[in-house]
């Protein structure tokens, strides 16, 4: 073969520089691609290893959004568990307190909407001002002073007087629990539990842009069997058989942030209740066992002012409230009758759930 024959078929099967050569995957950061023989085949099996490269490269470099998400998530997992937990262990707690306190309302002016449920679990107290607090301390120093006291029927006034805002003011420290439910329509339903009593309400709000007003009726029923707390005690009144009923009446006005951040709200509240102290029980009383406890009857009317507040994020809010009354309680002990009316403070704290 001439020379010129050569250098003919060698120009001919040479392939050009860009087609024989193409740029290495290295120079992306990739795994090198396998070199393969024609310029179809290699192109293929070079876009081929750069995709396998691709996906074998970590993670971390192309799906930090995706972890991010995912680390959120699971955050968000984390927290409503703990905040169920912390719940839990609190309503635990609550029934392990003393009773007697107050019955808050803790909620806003503003209703639940249709199938959202409110979870509360907190603290309230009852203080008796004034004349009601001052029948009590006369009551507490009696009986230091006479073991015996109240003493014969009808002859210790002053004592009854005591009996009465022990058994129906009911001062002192008690848990509240309660669950609340938007029932639709503007409607919501409640029930909470304060130590002393169980009290159930339905409610309907009415509302314009932020600003609410609510009406509502609550039913209680004092539990028997229950103790007060030690600021309420008294000798020979036995609040562990105190029983009875009642209604309440709130209207509150209310108005609440964009989102729900904070709520305030403020109103008017009266009811009546009416306390019975005897013995319950199914065998005939002259079978019974033991002494009977005096028999104490109350009749307890009240009237006055409530405010609170809550603050919180999401799900989770805090609550205050404070309410003021004025009572007036009317009934017999000891064979004493006898009636005692004057102002009773009730301060509240809870924390909320909705969800």
């Amino acid at each position: 073969m001439t020379a010129s024959s050569k250098h003919a078929l060698a120009s001919t099967t040479t392939l050009p520089a860009s087609a024989s050569e193409p740029t290495p995957a290295s120079a992306f950061g990739l795994e090198p691609a396998r070199e393969f023989r024609g310029v179809t085949g290699g192109a293929r099996c070079e876009r081929e290893a750069t995709s396998s490269a691709l996906r074998r490269r970590d993670p971390s470099q192309f799906d930090v959004s995706s972890r991010s998400a995912l680390s959120s998530s699971v955050s968000s997992v984390s927290s409503v568990s703990s905040v169920r937990r912390a719940l839990l262990a609190l309503f635990a707690g609550l029934l392990a307190t003393g009773c007697g306190g107050g019955a808050p309302l803790m909620h806003p002016a503003r209703t639940l909407p249709a199938g959202e449920v409110r979870l509360a679990g907190g603290v309230t107290a009852n203080v008796a001002l004034g004349a009601l607090g001052d029948e009590l301390r006369t009551a507490k120093d009696v009986a230091s002073r006479d073991p015996q006291a109240p003493g014969a029927p009808g002859s210790n006034p002053a004592y009854a007087k005591g009996a009465l805002v022990a058994a129906a003011a009911a001062p002192g420290l008690a848990p509240f629990i309660g669950a609340r439910v938007g029932v639709g329509d503007a409607f919501e339903g409640g029930l909470a539990y304060t130590g002393r009593a169980l009290r159930a309400d339905m409610r309907r709000s009415f509302d314009k842009e932020k600003w609410s007003l609510s009406v509502g009726l609550g039913l209680t029923a004092a539990l028997y069997g229950v103790r007060s707390g030690s600021g309420a005690a008294l000798p020979n009144v036995d609040l562990g058989s105190l029983h009875g009923y009642g209604f309440d009446v709130p209207v509150l006005v209310g108005w609440e942030s964009d989102g729900g951040l904070y709520k305030v709200w403020g109103g008017a509240r009266g009811g009546f209740e009416r306390d019975v102290v005897e013995k319950l029980s199914t065998e005939p009383r002259a079978a019974s066992l033991g002494g009977d406890p005096l028999r104490l009857d109350a009749d307890r009317f009240w009237a006055g002012a409530v405010a609170g507040v809550a603050a919180g994020f999401n799900h989770i809010h805090v609550a205050l409230e404070l309410a003021l009354a004025y009572q007036v309680i009317h009934g017999t002990y000891n064979a004493n009758t006898a009636t005692v009316q004057g102002l009773s403070l009730a301060p509240s704290t809870a924390l909320w759930w909705t969800f």
